[in-house]
């Protein structure tokens, strides 16, 4: 396993942490449908986030929520509706990204594909 696989791994785990110390479920981690995939689904009450986490060891070249591009959203924002279809999902829906620096910082940008 290379190291951005790992450091993604990583990402993921301290994200998920931090939004269940915020009140959020973890739902799913890794959700697939065809060629993306959703890092987390996280539910709060009648709120369902569907969350991109982004890790950066520097950031030289960016910050993490930098590396969101409109083809990545476009990506999640198919693979969401797909996940809506398929638990029939009634509640609201939102996009946020959780951006890591260094595996100590930790900035939840909520609603960032509006």
């Amino acid at each position: 396993m290379g190291n951005n696989l790992i450091s993604g791994k990583e990402g993921e785990e301290l994200a998920a942490m931090f939004m269940v110390q915020k009140g959020f479920a973890v739902v799913q981690k890794n959700y697939r449908s065809g060629r993306a995939e959703i890092d987390l689904i996280l539910r709060k009450d009648t709120l369902l986030v569907f969350a991109e986490v982004k890790l950066r060891t520097k950031i030289k070249f960016g910050l993490p929520e930098e590396a969101v591009n409109g083809k990545k959203e476009e990506l999640i924002l198919t693979a969401a509706e797909n996940y809506i279809y398929e638990k029939d999902w009634k509640g609201k829906v939102r996009f946020d990204i959780i951006s890591i620096i260094n595996k100590k910082e930790i900035f939840h940008l909520e609603d960032a594909f509006g």
